[in-house]
């Protein structure tokens, strides 16, 4: 029996000593087990934040290059209208007021101020671009008739089906 005793007791501190290694064992697996996890939560944030950092950028590259494109659009459009302008006037110019009393001999006439073709055709443009539910423009002494007459004839403007004191520009962007 006391064999049996003397046994039994190494085993029991065997088993003890055991469950002391496996107590740290588990203490040192839970420690290592929570660095994992603070490390995973750290690349997590750091990934997160890196992200954030790109697509900042990026989106700030693509604003920058529409307003390239809109400053290069605007430049583009100046140049256009001065071209356009320059033709106008050396092509079309406003009648002269000598022209003018020559053909009707009519002193009586009030001195209307008029538009140049270029001025005419700006103000067509900026009401279809404005307002192209009502594109039409009222016409006053100020449009010379025959540039009125030359842009009908040449299908640039139109007249109102009821009214035809309104003309519009014909929408050749549609």
């Amino acid at each position: 029996l006391q064999k049996v005793k003397n046994d039994l007791e190494m085993v029991l501190s065997t088993v003890r000593s055991k469950n002391k290694k496996l107590e740290e064992d588990l203490k040192r697996e839970q420690q290592w087990c929570e660095e994992q996890e603070q490390m995973l939560d750290t690349l997590s944030k750091t990934e997160e934040e890196t992200k954030t950092q790109f697509e900042e950028p990026s989106t700030k590259r693509g604003f920058d290059e529409l307003q390239n494109k809109i400053m290069k659009l605007k430049i583009y459009k100046k140049e256009l209208l001065s071209a356009l302008g320059e033709f106008l006037d050396e092509h079309f110019p406003l009648p002269e007021e000598g022209e003018n009393t020559k053909k009707k001999n009519s002193s009586a006439e009030p001195a209307v101020e008029l538009i140049t073709i270029q001025e005419f055709l700006e103000i067509l443009i900026n009401k279809l671009m404005t307002t192209p539910h009502e594109p039409y423009v009222t016409i006053n002494e100020s449009f010379w008739p025959p540039y009125i007459e030359l842009l009908l004839r040449c299908g640039m403007v139109l007249r109102h089906p009821e009214d035809p004191k309104r003309l519009r520009l014909e929408a050749f962007h549609k």
